[in-house]
């Protein structure tokens, strides 16, 4: 039977820039699905909430209970003297047998092996001194170990999406959109959290994200402009290659310069045509072949999205990305690595602030898609 399981990435481990290397313990060793992503931001009242929780368990150690308690009451309460919110990342996986799987793959808070095998033991701190005191403790993530603590605990989040998730502790600072798309989430592999970890090499914060499948409709409106753009460039770029098809099929010689009158007339239609592969490939559906009236919730493939910020945050991200063309994209960049062609080639990053305000909107970044699954699971 299907299960709803949950990963909250610490405070702590966002500062450090380690979303990406957790996020790819749990995508590439388990078969699970991650089904929601989001950012929050948790008021006193959540965190305190959270805390009783976790202190108020009749099947945990109290001691143990006691320490993460206390934990999530000085890490993820807001800033006493501000008042500004820690940032912490919700994950759901949903999959057969769940919540054991991330627990597995999570481990003990205290460290039992210390060989890195766990995502704790990798990430997390529990140190003692001589007596036996904990004078250092730092879990990376927090998890449910029952289906009954994931259930009351996914209903706290639940209610609090509203109020405290989102766009989370902005600095007004410039904004941009990365969109890792469905080549990313074919298989269970390590490559979605290895891309999130070399964009952590920009310095710039997370401050929202959000799992999704792309409709459509939504896919029409964010790649429109790719249209008119291939439609203006296909007579420059088309020429050579209409001039080499001429000699390999036709065995006849043909310049560029008299290819070009060809290409400005076939443009719209090659224009057209690849806007018709890059959305099919971006939602599993030609729009061609989907009636109007349901390109609004035709969706057939998974994307993540974040927002970066900080200062040049466009620039900064489109240089770890590299070129559209993953041939031509420098080595070390995410496309070089993981990109196989200018389609698939791994992500998009906005090329303006004001394109990533467009993109935003489109794809309704910070509409929540996360509520469904918990009501579905824990409420029903």
């Amino acid at each position: 039977m299907n299960e709803l399981a949950y990963v909250l990435i610490n405070p702590y481990s966002i500062r450090k820039s380690r979303t990406g290397g957790i996020l790819s313990r749990y995508l590439s060793r388990t078969d699970l699905r991650l089904v929601s992503a989001r950012m929050f931001g948790p008021s006193r009242t959540m965190a305190e909430r959270y805390a009783a929780e976790v202190r108020n368990r009749c099947d945990g150690v109290p001691e143990i209970d006691k320490l993460i308690a206390d934990y999530v009451m000085k890490e993820y309460a807001p800033n006493k003297p501000t008042g500004r919110p820690h940032r912490c990342m919700c994950l759901l996986f949903e999959g057969e047998d769940a919540i054991r799987k991330i627990w597995e793959v999570t481990g003990s808070v205290t460290l039992r092996w210390g060989c890195g095998q766990t995502v704790r033991e990798t990430y997390g701190d529990y140190i003692q001194d001589a007596s036996g005191k904990v004078t250092y403790f730092e879990p990376a993530v927090l998890v449910g170990p029952t289906k009954e603590f994931v259930e009351r605990t996914l209903r706290i989040i639940c209610e609090h999406i509203p109020t405290d998730s989102g766009l989370v502790n902005t600095h007004g600072l410039e904004q941009t959109l990365v969109m890792l798309k469905p080549d990313n989430f074919q298989r269970p592999s390590l490559r979605v959290g290895n891309i999130i970890d070399l964009f952590s090499s920009s310095g710039l914060r997370i401050v929202a994200v959000k799992k999704f499948a792309m409709t459509v409709a939504q896919a029409e409106r964010f790649y429109g402009p790719v249209v008119q753009s291939l439609e203006a460039k296909f007579p420059v770029f088309g020429a050579a290659r209409v001039a080499a098809a001429a000699a390999r099929e036709l065995g006849v010689e043909v310049t560029e310069a008299e290819a070009e009158p060809l290409c400005r007339t076939i443009a719209s239609k090659f224009a057209r045509a690849q806007f018709e592969l890059i959305v099919e490939f971006m939602t599993g559906y030609k729009p061609s072949a989907v009636l109007e009236s349901e390109k609004a919730f035709r969706a057939g493939a998974d994307s993540l999205a974040l927002i970066y910020e900080g200062e040049n945050a466009v620039a900064k991200i489109r240089d770890i990305l590299g070129a559209t063309d993953p041939l031509k994209a420098r080595p070390g960049s995410i496309r070089r690595e993981f990109g196989t062609n200018v389609m698939v080639n791994a992500a998009h990053a906005s090329d303006s602030p004001e394109n990533a305000k467009r993109e935003m909107a489109i794809i309704d970044i910070f509409g929540d898609n996360m509520s469904p699954f918990i009501k579905k699971y824990c409420y029903e």
